[in-house]
Protein backbone atom coordinates (compact mmCIF):
# COMPACT_ATOMS: atom_id res chain seq x y z
CA UNK A 1 0.00 0.00 0.00
CA UNK A 2 1.08 3.19 -0.95
CA UNK A 3 0.21 6.55 0.89
CA UNK A 4 1.42 9.96 -0.47
CA UNK A 5 2.16 13.49 0.91
CA UNK A 6 2.78 16.55 -1.36
CA UNK A 7 3.93 19.75 0.09
CA UNK A 8 4.85 22.98 -1.34
CA UNK A 9 6.78 24.98 0.30
CA UNK A 10 7.80 27.83 -1.72
CA UNK A 11 5.88 30.58 -3.04
CA UNK A 12 5.22 30.96 -6.45
CA UNK A 13 7.21 34.70 -5.58
CA UNK A 14 10.54 34.41 -5.17
CA UNK A 15 10.81 37.78 -3.76
CA UNK A 16 8.24 37.30 -1.25
CA UNK A 17 8.92 37.12 2.42
CA UNK A 18 7.96 34.16 3.20
CA UNK A 19 10.62 31.96 4.80
CA UNK A 20 12.06 31.96 8.50
CA UNK A 21 15.61 31.59 9.64
CA UNK A 22 15.29 28.66 11.01
CA UNK A 23 18.67 27.10 10.54
CA UNK A 24 20.56 29.39 8.95
CA UNK A 25 22.60 29.88 12.73
CA UNK A 26 24.38 26.62 12.25
CA UNK A 27 25.64 27.81 8.43
CA UNK A 28 26.63 31.03 10.06
CA UNK A 29 28.37 29.12 13.11
CA UNK A 30 30.34 26.73 10.82
CA UNK A 31 31.49 29.56 7.98
CA UNK A 32 32.56 31.37 11.79
CA UNK A 33 34.49 28.47 12.48
CA UNK A 34 36.61 28.77 9.45
CA UNK A 35 37.20 32.67 9.88
CA UNK A 36 34.16 33.66 8.21
CA UNK A 37 31.81 36.70 9.51
CA UNK A 38 28.27 36.74 9.00
CA UNK A 39 28.32 40.10 7.68
CA UNK A 40 30.13 38.38 4.91
CA UNK A 41 27.80 35.72 4.85
CA UNK A 42 24.70 38.44 4.41
CA UNK A 43 26.85 40.55 2.36
CA UNK A 44 24.13 41.79 -0.62
CA UNK A 45 21.46 39.75 0.43
CA UNK A 46 19.55 42.71 2.24
CA UNK A 47 20.02 41.05 5.21
CA UNK A 48 21.88 41.72 8.37
CA UNK A 49 23.28 39.48 11.22
CA UNK A 50 20.42 40.70 13.90
CA UNK A 51 17.66 39.03 11.99
CA UNK A 52 19.59 35.77 12.86
CA UNK A 53 18.37 36.32 16.50
CA UNK A 54 14.60 37.49 15.52
CA UNK A 55 12.15 34.74 15.00
CA UNK A 56 9.58 37.33 13.41
CA UNK A 57 12.05 37.85 10.35
CA UNK A 58 11.38 36.96 7.10
CA UNK A 59 13.57 36.11 3.99
CA UNK A 60 12.63 35.49 0.27
CA UNK A 61 13.81 32.12 -1.89
CA UNK A 62 15.80 35.15 -3.66
CA UNK A 63 17.38 35.94 -0.54
CA UNK A 64 17.83 32.71 0.34
CA UNK A 65 19.98 31.69 -2.69
CA UNK A 66 21.60 34.44 -2.24
CA UNK A 67 23.10 33.01 1.11
CA UNK A 68 23.49 30.08 0.08
CA UNK A 69 25.74 31.65 -3.05
CA UNK A 70 28.02 33.51 0.04
CA UNK A 71 28.41 30.60 1.78
CA UNK A 72 29.86 28.10 -1.00
CA UNK A 73 32.14 31.24 -2.30
CA UNK A 74 33.19 31.68 1.16
CA UNK A 75 34.12 28.62 2.54
CA UNK A 76 37.00 26.78 2.86
CA UNK A 77 35.81 23.77 2.29
CA UNK A 78 34.00 22.54 -0.44
CA UNK A 79 31.77 19.98 2.18
CA UNK A 80 30.72 22.97 3.83
CA UNK A 81 26.85 22.05 3.51
CA UNK A 82 27.02 19.01 5.13
CA UNK A 83 29.41 20.34 7.80
CA UNK A 84 27.29 22.92 8.80
CA UNK A 85 23.85 21.00 8.46
CA UNK A 86 25.81 18.37 11.00
CA UNK A 87 25.71 21.61 13.63
CA UNK A 88 22.09 21.69 13.69
CA UNK A 89 19.88 21.58 17.06
CA UNK A 90 16.53 21.44 17.96
CA UNK A 91 16.13 24.68 19.56
CA UNK A 92 18.06 26.10 16.10
CA UNK A 93 14.09 25.58 14.42
CA UNK A 94 13.06 26.91 17.69
CA UNK A 95 9.36 26.42 18.02
CA UNK A 96 9.13 23.99 15.08
CA UNK A 97 11.66 21.82 16.69
CA UNK A 98 10.31 21.34 20.12
CA UNK A 99 7.30 20.52 18.03
CA UNK A 100 9.05 17.16 16.55
CA UNK A 101 11.04 16.92 19.79
CA UNK A 102 7.99 16.07 21.79
CA UNK A 103 5.70 14.96 19.45
CA UNK A 104 4.33 11.12 20.58
CA UNK A 105 6.11 8.93 17.60
CA UNK A 106 8.30 10.04 14.89
CA UNK A 107 6.27 9.88 12.19
CA UNK A 108 4.01 12.13 13.80
CA UNK A 109 7.22 14.22 14.24
CA UNK A 110 7.17 14.44 10.32
CA UNK A 111 4.13 14.81 9.54
CA UNK A 112 4.12 17.99 11.75
CA UNK A 113 7.48 18.66 9.73
CA UNK A 114 5.62 18.56 6.20
CA UNK A 115 3.02 20.25 7.42
CA UNK A 116 4.68 23.22 8.32
CA UNK A 117 7.74 22.78 5.93
CA UNK A 118 8.27 26.43 5.16
CA UNK A 119 9.50 26.81 8.64
CA UNK A 120 12.60 24.88 8.25
CA UNK A 121 13.49 27.32 4.81
CA UNK A 122 13.82 23.94 1.94
CA UNK A 123 14.96 25.54 -1.07
CA UNK A 124 13.12 22.89 -3.36
CA UNK A 125 9.65 23.60 -4.74
CA UNK A 126 8.29 20.54 -3.57
CA UNK A 127 8.74 17.52 -1.30
CA UNK A 128 6.55 14.29 -1.65
CA UNK A 129 6.32 11.59 1.08
CA UNK A 130 5.53 7.99 0.43
CA UNK A 131 5.69 4.68 1.93
CA UNK A 132 6.32 1.66 -0.45
CA UNK A 133 5.21 -1.74 0.27
CA UNK A 134 4.85 -1.05 3.53
CA UNK A 135 8.85 -1.30 3.96
CA UNK A 136 10.20 1.77 2.57
CA UNK A 137 9.11 5.31 3.51
CA UNK A 138 10.70 7.53 0.78
CA UNK A 139 11.08 11.44 0.97
CA UNK A 140 10.94 12.91 -2.55
CA UNK A 141 12.16 16.52 -4.18
CA UNK A 142 10.90 18.43 -7.30
CA UNK A 143 11.25 21.32 -8.75
CA UNK A 144 14.92 21.12 -9.09
CA UNK A 145 15.88 22.77 -11.86
CA UNK A 146 15.74 26.36 -10.92
CA UNK A 147 18.15 26.02 -8.39
CA UNK A 148 20.89 24.88 -11.44
CA UNK A 149 24.60 25.49 -9.72
CA UNK A 150 23.19 25.58 -6.58
CA UNK A 151 21.30 21.96 -6.17
CA UNK A 152 24.33 19.93 -4.96
CA UNK A 153 24.78 22.96 -2.13
CA UNK A 154 21.28 22.91 -1.04
CA UNK A 155 20.64 19.08 -1.47
CA UNK A 156 23.59 18.79 1.21
CA UNK A 157 22.43 21.40 3.65
CA UNK A 158 19.09 20.44 3.63
CA UNK A 159 19.93 16.16 3.83
CA UNK A 160 22.02 16.83 6.61
CA UNK A 161 20.23 19.15 8.81
CA UNK A 162 17.14 16.97 8.84
CA UNK A 163 19.12 14.12 9.51
CA UNK A 164 20.85 15.78 11.99
CA UNK A 165 17.05 17.10 13.38
CA UNK A 166 15.64 13.59 12.68
CA UNK A 167 18.53 11.83 15.03
CA UNK A 168 17.77 14.02 17.93
CA UNK A 169 14.12 13.91 17.77
CA UNK A 170 14.93 9.69 17.83
CA UNK A 171 18.29 10.47 20.16
CA UNK A 172 19.94 7.74 18.44
CA UNK A 173 21.41 7.60 14.59
CA UNK A 174 18.38 8.13 11.52
CA UNK A 175 18.03 5.05 9.64
CA UNK A 176 18.80 5.72 6.34
CA UNK A 177 18.64 2.77 3.80
CA UNK A 178 19.55 4.96 0.52
CA UNK A 179 20.01 8.09 -0.78
CA UNK A 180 19.62 9.28 -4.26
CA UNK A 181 21.16 12.49 -6.06
CA UNK A 182 20.46 14.08 -9.30
CA UNK A 183 23.87 15.44 -9.47
CA UNK A 184 27.78 13.97 -10.18
CA UNK A 185 29.60 12.55 -7.19
CA UNK A 186 31.29 16.08 -5.64
CA UNK A 187 35.36 15.83 -4.70
CA UNK A 188 34.17 15.16 -1.22
CA UNK A 189 31.63 12.24 -1.73
CA UNK A 190 32.80 9.60 0.85
CA UNK A 191 31.71 12.21 3.17
CA UNK A 192 28.08 11.81 2.35
CA UNK A 193 28.67 7.90 3.37
CA UNK A 194 30.25 8.92 6.80
CA UNK A 195 27.45 11.52 7.15
CA UNK A 196 24.24 9.47 6.27
CA UNK A 197 25.32 5.99 6.85
CA UNK A 198 24.14 4.70 3.85
CA UNK A 199 24.17 3.52 0.42
CA UNK A 200 24.65 6.99 -1.79
CA UNK A 201 23.66 7.36 -5.79
CA UNK A 202 24.67 10.07 -7.46
CA UNK A 203 24.13 11.11 -10.99
CA UNK A 204 20.22 9.84 -11.02
CA UNK A 205 17.17 11.34 -12.79
CA UNK A 206 15.37 11.90 -9.03
CA UNK A 207 16.49 13.16 -5.81
CA UNK A 208 15.03 10.96 -2.87
CA UNK A 209 16.14 10.03 0.69
CA UNK A 210 14.67 6.35 1.59
CA UNK A 211 14.68 5.25 5.03
CA UNK A 212 13.03 2.32 7.06
CA UNK A 213 9.41 2.69 7.66
CA UNK A 214 9.21 1.16 10.99
CA UNK A 215 10.49 4.70 12.30
CA UNK A 216 8.05 6.09 11.84
CA UNK A 217 6.63 3.69 14.81
CA UNK A 218 9.46 4.38 17.00
CA UNK A 219 8.51 6.70 20.35
CA UNK A 220 9.80 9.98 20.47
CA UNK A 221 12.49 10.11 24.14
CA UNK A 222 11.00 13.38 24.53
CA UNK A 223 7.59 13.10 23.69
CA UNK A 224 4.89 15.25 25.99
CA UNK A 225 1.09 15.48 24.68
CA UNK A 226 0.68 18.89 26.15
CA UNK A 227 4.38 20.62 24.75
CA UNK A 228 3.65 19.19 21.68
CA UNK A 229 0.07 20.85 20.85
CA UNK A 230 1.18 24.15 22.42
CA UNK A 231 4.18 24.35 20.07
CA UNK A 232 2.01 22.97 16.79
CA UNK A 233 -0.45 26.03 18.23
CA UNK A 234 1.73 28.69 18.05
CA UNK A 235 3.53 27.05 14.38
CA UNK A 236 -0.16 27.74 13.34
CA UNK A 237 -0.36 31.11 14.49
CA UNK A 238 3.12 31.96 12.95
CA UNK A 239 2.18 29.40 9.38
CA UNK A 240 -0.96 32.02 9.18
CA UNK A 241 0.97 35.23 9.71
CA UNK A 242 3.19 34.19 7.16
CA UNK A 243 3.37 36.80 4.29
CA UNK A 244 2.21 36.19 1.19
CA UNK A 245 -0.32 33.45 1.52
CA UNK A 246 -3.75 33.71 3.65
CA UNK A 247 -4.92 31.31 6.09
CA UNK A 248 -7.72 30.81 3.27
CA UNK A 249 -5.28 29.54 0.95
CA UNK A 250 -3.20 27.24 3.16
CA UNK A 251 -6.26 25.55 4.26
CA UNK A 252 -7.05 25.26 -0.02
CA UNK A 253 -4.31 24.17 -0.53
CA UNK A 254 -3.70 21.37 2.59
CA UNK A 255 -7.13 20.23 1.36
CA UNK A 256 -6.17 19.38 -2.64
CA UNK A 257 -3.13 18.08 -1.41
CA UNK A 258 -4.20 15.77 1.05
CA UNK A 259 -7.97 14.58 -0.43
CA UNK A 260 -7.94 10.99 -0.69
CA UNK A 261 -9.61 10.49 -3.88
CA UNK A 262 -10.78 13.80 -5.96
CA UNK A 263 -10.34 17.17 -5.60
CA UNK A 264 -13.91 18.54 -4.43
CA UNK A 265 -15.26 21.49 -5.50
CA UNK A 266 -14.93 25.12 -4.76
CA UNK A 267 -18.72 24.89 -2.92
CA UNK A 268 -17.33 21.43 -1.32
CA UNK A 269 -14.92 22.95 0.01
CA UNK A 270 -16.27 26.31 0.98
CA UNK A 271 -18.91 24.44 3.04
CA UNK A 272 -16.09 22.55 5.13
CA UNK A 273 -14.85 26.22 6.12
CA UNK A 274 -18.14 27.68 7.03
CA UNK A 275 -17.90 30.00 4.05
CA UNK A 276 -21.03 30.86 1.34
CA UNK A 277 -19.46 30.24 -2.00
CA UNK A 278 -19.88 34.08 -2.98
CA UNK A 279 -17.70 35.14 0.10
CA UNK A 280 -15.07 32.10 -0.47
CA UNK A 281 -14.41 33.49 -3.82
CA UNK A 282 -14.90 36.98 -2.94
CA UNK A 283 -12.12 36.51 -0.10
CA UNK A 284 -9.94 34.72 -2.53
CA UNK A 285 -10.05 37.83 -5.28
CA UNK A 286 -9.10 39.87 -2.19
CA UNK A 287 -5.50 37.52 -1.98
CA UNK A 288 -5.39 38.08 -5.67
CA UNK A 289 -6.19 34.14 -6.01
CA UNK A 290 -8.51 31.65 -7.62
CA UNK A 291 -10.06 28.86 -6.63
CA UNK A 292 -9.21 27.51 -10.25
CA UNK A 293 -5.84 28.39 -10.28
CA UNK A 294 -4.85 26.74 -6.71
CA UNK A 295 -6.88 23.67 -7.61
CA UNK A 296 -5.00 23.25 -11.06
CA UNK A 297 -1.54 23.89 -9.54
CA UNK A 298 -2.54 20.89 -7.01
CA UNK A 299 -3.84 18.78 -9.57
CA UNK A 300 -0.65 19.48 -11.85
CA UNK A 301 1.49 18.19 -8.63
CA UNK A 302 -0.82 15.13 -7.40
CA UNK A 303 -0.99 13.78 -11.50
CA UNK A 304 2.76 13.89 -11.67
CA UNK A 305 3.20 11.94 -8.39
CA UNK A 306 1.31 9.63 -9.77
CA UNK A 307 1.92 9.02 -12.92
CA UNK A 308 5.68 8.47 -11.78
CA UNK A 309 5.56 6.45 -8.82
CA UNK A 310 2.21 4.62 -9.20
CA UNK A 311 0.70 1.90 -12.16
CA UNK A 312 -2.65 3.73 -12.03
CA UNK A 313 -4.33 3.87 -15.29
CA UNK A 314 -4.57 7.02 -16.88
CA UNK A 315 -8.71 6.86 -16.30
CA UNK A 316 -7.58 6.46 -12.86
CA UNK A 317 -4.86 8.88 -12.28
CA UNK A 318 -7.48 11.35 -13.81
CA UNK A 319 -10.28 10.47 -11.44
CA UNK A 320 -8.07 10.85 -8.84
CA UNK A 321 -7.26 14.27 -10.04
CA UNK A 322 -10.87 15.23 -9.91
CA UNK A 323 -11.40 15.04 -14.37
CA UNK A 324 -14.75 13.89 -15.45
CA UNK A 325 -12.85 11.85 -18.13
CA UNK A 326 -9.55 10.85 -18.89
CA UNK A 327 -10.09 13.21 -22.41
CA UNK A 328 -9.99 16.35 -20.41
CA UNK A 329 -7.04 15.51 -18.05
CA UNK A 330 -5.09 14.37 -21.13
CA UNK A 331 -5.93 18.04 -22.66
CA UNK A 332 -4.84 19.26 -19.39
CA UNK A 333 -1.92 17.52 -18.99
CA UNK A 334 -0.56 18.19 -21.99
CA UNK A 335 -1.46 22.26 -21.64
CA UNK A 336 0.14 21.84 -17.94
CA UNK A 337 3.82 20.35 -19.23
CA UNK A 338 3.78 20.06 -23.18
CA UNK A 339 4.01 16.25 -22.78
CA UNK A 340 1.05 13.74 -22.73
CA UNK A 341 0.59 11.83 -19.36
CA UNK A 342 1.38 8.60 -21.71
CA UNK A 343 5.06 10.00 -22.75
CA UNK A 344 5.58 11.89 -19.06
CA UNK A 345 4.89 8.00 -17.70
CA UNK A 346 7.53 6.48 -20.53
CA UNK A 347 9.89 8.89 -21.15
CA UNK A 348 12.82 7.89 -23.64
CA UNK A 349 15.73 5.75 -20.95
CA UNK A 350 18.49 7.78 -20.25
CA UNK A 351 22.31 6.43 -19.08
CA UNK A 352 23.09 8.18 -15.01
CA UNK A 353 26.56 7.96 -14.10
CA UNK A 354 26.28 6.26 -10.59
CA UNK A 355 28.39 6.83 -8.13
CA UNK A 356 30.14 4.90 -5.62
Amino acid sequence: MKAIKIVMPISSDPDAPTQSLLGLGALAAELAAQGVSVRELFARTGLDAAQLEDPHARISHRQRLAIYRNAIRLAKRSDIGLLAGARQRISDYGIYGYAMVSSRTFGEALMFSLDHITMAGPAVRQISFRIEHGATAILRSHGLDPLGELLPFAAEFWRSSMTALFSRVLEAPFPSTRMIFPFAAPAHWRNYERMFNCPIEFGADRMEWHFDAKALDLPCPNANPITAKVCQQVCDVVMKERPGESELVRRIRAACLNSPNRFPAAAEIASQLGLSLRTFHRRLAEDDQSYQAIADGMRRSLATELLENTHLAIDQVAERVGFADATSFRKAFKKWTNRSPSDFRHPEQREHPQGR
